[in-house]
């Protein structure tokens, strides 16, 4: 018997899977997680599952990252995305965290059937659409990564600005005379470029501002 795990926060689609994979003997639903850290909670209680059946867009935690946890957690098991999503974005970072497949909730049972046992043996089922732009993302891997990260990171000039004298090692009054400002708003800007970079220190804004050739 397969031991399956559900990871949804719609409860609609959940039925809708588990009606899928009632038509099978060999497959058996044991667990149901609203979100992601709900699916680890109830891992950290029983992880005798053999595959997820994941979600991506989901409260608390998403399926990307609930992905990266177990695997590192609790290799063994594989994870299946099941997705309305087949946006190159979400199959990029889905493969970066180790999904072991990728399919579309569009799945009729017998497929879904089919991409489990495939997967349970080393393979990786995908919908032909995700394989095929699976493809175009491993051809041009760092082309795709270099635009995500210029899609998500847009400093204004301002911001930019005030990255340039923070890496010189500049405090926030020295700042602000050279910029200026009043150091309040010095502080303000600093607030907005930890966020927009999802950084918590001058050291780690510094880094990532570099690496990705903002400063």
């Amino acid at each position: 018997m397969i031991k399956i795990a559900i990871a949804d926060d719609n409860s609609f689609l959940i039925k809708t899977a588990q009606e899928k994979l009632s038509f099978f003997d060999d497959l058996s639903v044991k667990l149901i997680a609203v979100d992601g850290k709900d699916l680890l909670e109830k891992l950290e209680i029983n992880h005798n599952v053999d595959l997820i059946l994941m979600d991506i867009e989901m409260p608390e935690m998403n399926g990307i990252e609930a992905t990266t946890c177990i695997k590192i957690k609790y290799p063994q098991i594989k994870i299946l995305i099941l997705t309305v999503f087949d946006n190159d974005e979400n199959i990029f970072n889905a493969i970066k965290a180790g999904a072991d497949g990728y399919l579309l909730k569009e799945i009729n049972p017998k497929d879904l059937h089919q991409g489990i046992l495939e997967t349970l043996n080393g393979g990786a089922a995908m919908h032909p659409s995700i394989a095929y732009k699976t493809l175009k993302l491993l051809r041009n891997p760092q082309d795709f990564e270099n635009k995500e990260c210029q899609e998500k990171i847009k400093l204004s000039s301002r911001e930019i600005e005030v990255l340039e004298q923070l890496s010189k090692g500049l405090n926030y009054n020295t700042i602000a005379d050279n910029l200026i400002l009043s150091p309040s708003t010095v502080r303000k800007h600093i607030e907005n470029i930890y966020s927009k970079l999802q950084v918590h220190n001058k050291l780690e804004a510094v880094q990532k501002a570099k690496s990705n050739n903002l400063i």
